[in-house]
């Protein structure tokens, strides 16, 4: 509540503490007071090496859990639970920096046009859901959680209100191809879907009328990658598509941290690497001299 935290962040915070916590009662701790430096330290070691009841954790993983125990431990500090903050010097393992993959156009093109046979109801609504995820960036939660009312079709800018991890709304234009799938999905799609279960506010519906979760948009995205033969697609992947193709095209990357709902321009600032490396590809194809 205080720190605004998304749910799917919580569900992670409580995953990891409880993680903890068994961590802590296998060494013989039963109160937060009696933690030692040590501790933290060698739980943090087990969730990077893993054993027979967990998969070892990459480096990210292992930092996010860093994060919800030192959060802990302050707490217990402040609330008078601990005399002391064991956790205050550890430090997680040092995250690799890894460059966001995307898709190119024409692959992002093949990906919608395999979103199902064409004219039926639930075509309409996956065709409208790929063209929003793309065409705005949005997160799969974002997209998941849009109501009708969210999306306005009728203003000079036509756009959509997405609801961001730390609850903040963005409004986001939308592009002709994203326009005229929802539009084809509001008018003609949603409407035959809503009559199954009453409707009710929720933008992308499932074939039984209900709101469509997280899970059965990454099942639309996942039937419409294998029909397309595309392999490792994700919602992420549209994602990062949107912006490495806006920085591709010469959008100053504070306008795509805006769209894209980043809190810092350091955030974004990962996917000029990408496109530097793409210039740097083309320079040496084109100049062979260059390579040497």
């Amino acid at each position: 509540m205080e720190r605004g935290l998304a749910a799917n962040t919580l569900a992670s915070y409580r995953r990891d503490l409880l993680r903890y916590t068994a961590h802590l009662r296998s060494r013989g701790r039963v109160a937060l007071g009696e933690v030692v430096e040590g501790d933290v330290t060698a739980f943090l070691t087990a969730l990077g090496d893993g054993d027979e009841d967990h998969q070892a954790l990459v480096a990210s993983s292992v930092a996010r859990a860093a994060s919800a125990v030192r959060g802990l431990h302050r707490f217990a500090l402040r609330e008078g639970l601990s005399g002391q903050d064991p956790a205050h010097a550890v430090r997680p393992p040092r995250r690799l920096r890894r460059l966001p993959k995307a898709i190119s156009v024409a692959e992002v093109e093949r990906l919608i046009a395999a979103a199902g046979p064409e004219g039926a109801p639930l075509t309409m609504r996956n065709r409208a859901l790929l063209e929003l995820l793309y065409g705005t960036g949005a997160r799969i939660s974002e997209a998941v959680g849009l109501a009708v009312d969210d999306v306005d079709l009728g203003a000079e800018i036509q756009r959509v209100r997405l609801r961001g991890k730390d609850g903040r709304v963005r409004a986001v234009p939308l592009g002709r191809f994203a326009r005229e799938a929802l539009g084809a999905y509001l008018t003609r799609g949603r409407p035959r879907i809503a009559v199954q279960g009453g409707g009710g506010p929720g933008l992308f519906l499932n074939a039984r009328g209900g709101r469509l979760t997280r899970q059965g948009a990454w099942e639309v995205l996942q039937a419409a990658a294998e029909r397309g033969g595309l392999d490792g697609i994700s919602p992420h992947i549209l994602r990062h598509s949107f912006a490495t193709h806006l920085l591709d095209g010469g959008v100053d990357v504070r306008v795509v941290q805006e769209l894209l709902g980043h809190a810092s321009v350091t955030t974004t600032q990962v996917y000029t690497l990408v496109t530097v490396d793409k210039l740097r590809e083309a320079y040496a194809a084109a100049r062979p001299r260059a390579r040497h």
